[in-house]
């Protein structure tokens, strides 16, 4: 008896997808990767060029998640506040704003899910 869940075929194939998104993104890699760590959480950052310019792909090898985040969207780290961080902790693996609102957050403001790729590492990745 083979178990199946509703949706596999779909998950296997947006998992191939970011596999080789993140395969092609490796292959543009400038310097070397950088790892920060605590007793908390791993992550690595490296440096990859693309069409439409330098991007930083950080990635965490214990989760499998990764994102590629081009300057505009590593400057807006800089003016969120320590609240935005521990939301975003505080709700590990979901979005900050869900997809279903279209971008929308309260007081009206648009969010744009911006150039950066995300997406999951290969299953051969540490989880």
């Amino acid at each position: 008896m083979t178990l199946k869940w509703e949706g596999e075929d779909e998950d296997a194939r947006s998992a191939r997808r970011a596999a080789e998104e993140r395969a092609a993104l490796l292959k543009h890699t400038v310097g070397e990767p950088i790892t920060v760590a605590n007793e908390f959480a791993e992550v690595r950052a490296v440096r990859v060029e693309t069409r439409n310019g330098s991007r930083l792909l950080v990635e965490s090898p214990k989760s499998g998640q990764w994102i590629a985040l081009d300057p505009l969207e590593l400057e807006a780290l800089t003016w969120q506040s320590t609240a935005t961080f521990s939301a975003m902790i505080g709700n590990p693996f979901g979005p900050l704003i869900p997809e279903a609102t279209g971008g929308l957050v309260p007081g009206g403001a648009l969010t744009d899910g911006g150039s950066g790729a995300r997406g999951q590492l290969p299953e051969s990745g540490a989880r």
